[in-house]
């Protein structure tokens, strides 16, 4: 019996990276699809609107786990501060915002930048979880990343002239990627001593009390009778699948992963969110840009099946 509950555990924790590359490929999904329903909102409203849903959602589920609580040291509250504000308001405000700049008609900057992303969670997690990166892992992470600069552009150079608000939406996705980047770091620090479910609901529940603050502040409370009833749908699918189910799928993962390899597998979230370009806006790619993917796919697989040393 103890024989097959290792095997069982061991075949989960080689299938975590593939947990994160799906929730990853959830917040594609919403950038794509559901997000630009929301337009005309305000930004901080829209991230509350969507984390105090899920957060409310939850709420009832664990309840009976309130009790966990008391076992977090302060450093463990600090670190899902940390997540709330890193990736939960700030990060997701920014990458809102960046989109909202250029009315999701032209991404490929804002994606790209966002593709920076693992460069600052290396950083991060260097600094942070002082964790030794063989040199195979800077090879394929720097692979991935020119994968992902031809996926986006091809074989041109990139360019600023889409628009008056282009390089504001740059700036605030670059915002995003930092924010981002930093988020999978803590969120690896914050997970140590509670499960992936708990952690999940403390990601929401801080992160919707924290832009609660922040609406009542901006005097955007009353902008909620704006929200139409096509946008409260958007709000609930994105609650049911992009919000809650894509960061469980995500910690599930991040738990059993350090997060340098986390952040590599985040890149399936820009992966397809070009995919879902062309499918739904008929924003074809080339074969340059194909070639891109099959770089960026196939080295984020690389990446999954590299063993990093532990700490020093």
């Amino acid at each position: 019996m103890k024989e097959l509950q290792d095997e069982t555990r061991l075949t989960m924790s080689s299938l975590a990276p593939f947990f994160v590359i799906l929730g990853a490929s959830l917040w594609g999904v919403d950038g794509i699809v559901l997000r630009p329903s929301l337009y005309n909102l305000p930004v901080p409203l829209v991230v509350f609107i969507e984390t105090s849903i899920v957060a409310v959602l939850l709420t009832p589920f664990f309840l009976k786990r309130f009790s966990q609580l008391k076992a977090l040291e302060y450093r463990d509250w600090l670190a899902f501060l940390g997540v709330a504000v890193c990736g939960g308001a700030i990060g997701t405000m920014a990458i809102t915002r960046a989109f909202f700049y250029v009315n999701f008609v032209k991404l490929s900057i804002v994606i790209f930048i966002q593709k920076l992303q693992p460069v600052w969670a290396l950083v991060f997690a260097a600094m942070l979880l002082k964790e030794r990166l063989p040199k195979a892992f800077f090879f394929w992470t720097g692979l991935a990343i020119f994968g992902a600069y031809l996926m986006t552009f091809g074989g041109s150079l990139p360019t600023l002239k889409t628009g008056d608000k282009t390089p504001a939406a740059a700036l605030f996705a670059l915002i995003a990627a930092a924010a981002f980047g930093s988020s999978t770091v803590l969120s690896k620090r914050a997970l140590k001593n509670v499960g992936f479910e708990l952690g999940t609901y403390l990601r929401f529940a801080i992160t919707a009390l924290l832009m609660l603050l922040l609406v009542l502040l901006l005097g955007h409370i009353p902008g909620i009778s704006q929200v139409s009833p096509k946008q409260a749908l958007i709000f609930l699918l994105i609650a049911f699948s992009t919000g809650g189910p894509a960061i469980f799928l995500y910690y599930y993962g991040l738990k059993r992963i350090s997060a340098s390899v986390a952040t590599i597998c985040e890149l399936s979230f820009p992966l397809t969110a070009v995919v879902l370009e062309y499918f739904v806006r008929g924003n074809f790619l080339n074969l340059i840009q194909w070639a891109g993917v099959a770089i960026l796919f196939s080295s984020i697989l690389r990446v999954t099946r590299i063993h990093l040393s532990p700490p020093k």
